[in-house]
């Protein structure tokens, strides 16, 4: 009987969240196989190389996932802050001479045995959230299941100096993102900061004040650095560049458009075959469009819009300041990483190189997807446990 009812119980938890995280990474397999087969056969002389490999990351993504989502909530609430001093470190790491692996004119990879890399800023955009949380519940005295329902962040300490060595633990790895250089991840961790404050009722003059410093600090790291503005640039007019910057985006422009309204059919795509760059990583979603059209991307958008939906849902139904925080940040992460890679895809934004989660080819972003994942059905599993 007791077996039965636990049964039953694993049954409401798995739907939802799980089935569409389940058909996420399904899709993603099935999504870097079409994309990579040709680009696999030349550059590794094996058309299942990438495919291979992202069946490993989907699985080691799905395990993690699995055991986030199992574990007792309170270790995640204990524990989960220390994710940030590790990504800071991991994102320092990429910086040593020997330890940091340099591609593209960045360095954002860190070399691991066995001929593989890892890239600490995915892991920033989920440790980030967690350690908001932390601060914001252990600062306001809400942590709740056992802990101490009193103030713990840094205690002995003045508000002041709090305050202080907060902000140098949030920016300082945010710096170096800077020095990698990484804006897209900066960017959304920005972004990740200002909706959690919001949500906990950041005043509107600080909300203003902080738009005012924000808006020309970004001016300036934009414009000001000569990639960038050329990306900008390229963005705003990328026939005038169709040789150099705006290429990328116009490939991909022209494979979405070709796909029409039901595409040319799985693995019958023109674009991949060496006119779309990246075809396998950052403009996937491309690739997607062409062979599967209109209707198979709105399907996968609208897949990933249900999935943010459930998140804010999350958090407008937290009962702690820790889930509260967590869940918003989480789902801010999630949205925005997908609406940056479907902006440039489409067009709509200038061109960076930030993946899809569960559908670009790479470990580093599939495993830490299942992490964010893991922490949302977390948080969905301790939801319907009050139901």
């Amino acid at each position: 009987m007791a077996f039965t009812l636990k049964v039953m119980e694993n049954r409401r938890v798995v739907t939802g969240l799980w089935l569409a995280a389940f058909a996420l990474l399904g899709l993603g397999i099935v999504q870097v196989y079409t994309s990579s087969y040709i680009f696999a056969i030349e550059a590794r002389g094996d058309g299942l190389f990438f495919v291979r490999r992202q069946v490993l990351f989907a699985g080691i993504s799905f395990a993690l996932m699995g055991f986030v989502a199992f574990i007792p909530f309170r270790w995640i609430e204990r524990i989960g802050w220390w994710l940030w001093p590790t990504a800071a470190i991991g994102v320092a790491m990429t910086l040593v001479p020997g330890l940091g692996v340099r591609a593209g004119g960045a360095a954002r990879w860190i070399n691991l045995p066995g001929s593989n890399v890892f890239e600490p800023s995915e892991l920033v955009k989920v440790a980030l959230p967690l350690f908001l949380a932390t601060v914001i519940a252990r600062t306001s005295g809400s942590v709740g299941r056992g802990l101490d329902d009193r103030p713990q962040w840094l205690p002995g300490l003045p508000l002041l100096w709090r305050f202080l060595i907060t902000t140098v633990l949030i920016v300082a790895p945010m710096m170096l993102l800077l020095r990698q250089p990484d804006f897209g991840t900066f960017a959304i961790a920005s972004a990740t900061i200002f909706a959690v404050l919001f949500v906990f009722g950041l005043p509107w003059g600080w909300i203003a004040a902080s738009a005012a410093v924000a808006a020309p600090a970004f001016y300036i790291l934009i414009m000001q650095v000569p990639y960038r503005k050329a990306r900008v640039l390229a963005f705003l007019d990328p026939w005038s560049v169709s040789d150099s910057k705006g290429f990328q985006v116009i490939q991909s422009m022209l494979s979405l458009r070709s796909g029409g309204l039901t595409g040319s059919g799985l693995g019958e795509g023109q674009g991949k075959l060496f006119f779309l760059p990246e075809a396998h990583t950052d403009f996937t979603l491309a690739v997607l469009g062409e062979e599967m059209g209109f209707i198979g991307v709105a399907t996968l958008l609208a897949l990933y819009g249900f999935c943010l939906l459930r998140a804010f849902r999350l958090a407008a139904r937290a009962e702690e300041a820790f889930e509260r925080a967590l869940a918003t940040g989480l789902a801010t992460v999630f949205g925005l990483s997908v609406f940056v890679n479907a902006g440039v895809a489409m067009g709509l934004l200038p061109t960076k190189g930030l993946t899809l989660p569960f559908m670009s080819y790479g470990g580093s972003s599939a495993v830490m997807s299942g992490l964010l994942f893991g922490l949302l059905l977390s948080l969905e599993r301790l939801d319907r446990g009050r139901a």
